[in-house]
């Protein structure tokens, strides 16, 4: 399964691209272990990624858990905790 991801603000600058076509196997079922297979690819990625707790993320623009499934997704986007006001 092949998937565009999206990144955003210091998660892209971090990651050091704003976006990526991707095909994870297929144990990466949720988002939380394609954030942890991201991280496994490179040492930017592993940088970026290493605190799951200041990462948010949405499937095909819809905000979703790190516990989200990400089975028949066709984007996902990776972002810092946005606030309001």
């Amino acid at each position: 399964m092949a998937v565009d991801i999206l990144y955003f603000a210091w998660v892209r600058e971090a990651m050091g691209r704003a976006a990526e076509r991707v095909s994870p196997p297929a144990s990466v079922a949720s988002i939380a272990d394609l954030v942890d297979w991201l991280a496994a690819r490179d040492p930017a990625a592993a940088a970026a990624l290493a605190d799951r707790g200041r990462v948010r993320a949405a499937v095909d623009q819809m905000f979703v858990g790190l516990d989200a499934p990400i089975a028949g997704a066709r984007e996902i986007a990776l972002f810092p905790p946005v606030t309001g006001g």
